[in-house]
């Protein structure tokens, strides 16, 4: 057998199993997070240490939003993961995470009550989207805006319903929004409109805030 006819071989063996591996996370995810009722996702970098700022106020904004009785989802790692799902813990809400299989390892923090497994990214982000009625971003790296554009993205495609999203300390992204209204809007590449899919707060009780502002409204 040729080596193309191996891959050939390979390929048609792989993919079909691939598929239902796929489909039993999404059902799995379905069937855990239904009972859920209403939450919030949260996102911020894993790489935040215990004890520091950020820390500290994605605590506070996670025990803020439980109390509000809603569920706190987060990607169940480290840093300010942690922090929300300890916040949520602390308020005795519902601490749920996401957890994502990477080269790294990523075990998931101890103050998660309801964990999910994902062996792929897509599957997690879609359980992040369809169960929350709010996304909170915290400061964080690639991961955490990737969240954040997808979201966006799919409010401003009308892909999904708009729902908040609250881009949290304004220090941290003023650079970030000023360039989208300097560089991106001005370019033409997106609408004045666009830039209100979002919203900048500085306060954990500004979260709050902001979520019961949209839903009043809405």
């Amino acid at each position: 057998m040729s080596k193309r006819n191996m891959k050939h071989e390979d390929f048609t063996q792989e993919d079909p199993w691939r598929v239902f591996r796929i489909m039993s996370e999404f059902v799995e995810g379905f069937e855990v997070l239904s009972p859920l009722g209403k939450a919030v996702s949260i996102f911020g970098s894993s790489r935040t240490k215990p004890g520091t700022k950020y820390y500290k106020l994605a605590e506070e904004v996670a025990y803020l939003v439980a109390k509000e009785g809603y569920a706190v989802i987060t990607g169940s790692g480290p840093g300010l993961m942690e922090a929300a799902n300890k916040g949520a813990k602390r308020a005795k809400g519902q601490s749920v995470g996401l957890n994502i299989h990477i080269p790294s390892e990523q075990k998931p923090n101890k103050y998660v009550d309801i964990l999910l497994d994902f062996r792929y990214f897509f599957v997690r982000k879609v359980m992040f989207v369809k169960y929350a009625k709010a996304f909170v971003i915290l400061p964080g790296g690639f991961g955490t805006l990737d969240e954040f554009y997808e979201a966006i993205n799919l409010i401003q495609t009308e892909r999904i319903s708009k729902f908040p999203v609250v881009l949290f300390g304004k220090k941290y992204w003023e650079g970030l929004l000023t360039w989208l209204k300097k560089t991106v809007l001005a370019e033409g590449n997106i609408s004045k409109e666009d830039m209100d899919i979002f919203v900048l707060v500085d306060e954990p009780k500004e979260v709050i805030a902001a979520i019961k502002k949209f839903y009043a409204c809405h």
